[in-house]
């Protein structure tokens, strides 16, 4: 009786010892892959504000042109502020679609005004000739190229997170340690391949 209660004993000690190795590993891993999703949302955050810190400059720019369009510089304006406004809590990255998706929708915002005010530059050939406007340009699309990449990145990050909290054994642990599934951003069609404003020849167009 005695050696069968120890051997009991000694299952339920190994049992124990797996539970705590495993919970241990596991919890180290997912703090490693969060941290590499927050990393990545912060550079995701960096080249939006780059867009945003560009745009009084193109107000700026714009506003110069005699009878520019005074609705359309508004509407850059007032999307530069909404998206001022929208911040995560202490910006960590975002705990659930809905709070990407609100995200998402004031950075879309602001990509339609600053569409709309470049397609209306066209109208002013003398505005876009100027340095000061193609550096602004250049600028601007180089931004929309880093965005596009730090949005890959970040959905990768969130993958291999993801990916790691429903594989097993973390999958037993997961949800005890406080780890649950984070949001992708939502690509449309396309949406991979940052988009390019062309201006030198026609109208300009986004692809």
């Amino acid at each position: 009786m005695k050696k069968t209660v120890l051997g009991c004993g000694g299952i339920i000690a190994v049992a124990l010892l797996f539970l705590l190795i495993g919970g241990c590993t596991s919890y180290n891993r997912l703090v490693s892959l969060s941290q590499n999703v927050e990393e990545k949302w912060a550079q995701v955050q960096t080249h939006y504000q780059r867009r945003a810190d560009l745009i009084p400059n193109l107000v700026s720019t714009v506003s110069g042109a005699a009878n520019f369009e005074k609705s359309t510089i508004t509407q850059v304006v007032e999307a530069r502020a909404s998206v001022g406004q929208l911040r995560m809590g202490n910006n960590r990255a975002p705990l659930s679609a809905a709070e990407l998706e609100q995200f998402e929708q004031a950075q879309s915002r602001l990509s339609s005004a600053l569409s709309r005010l470049l397609v209306v530059v066209e109208n002013y050939p003398d505005l876009k000739a100027t340095s000061n406007f193609r550096d602004l340009q250049a600028q601007l699309e180089g931004t929309e190229n880093r965005i596009a990449v730090a949005r890959r990145d970040f959905n990768d990050a969130v993958r291999q997170y993801n990916t790691a909290i429903k594989q097993f054994p973390t999958v037993l642990f997961a949800g005890l340690l406080g780890f649950s599934p984070k949001p992708y951003f939502q690509s449309a069609p396309g949406a991979e391949t940052a988009p390019r404003v062309q201006f030198d020849q026609g109208a300009p167009s986004t692809r």
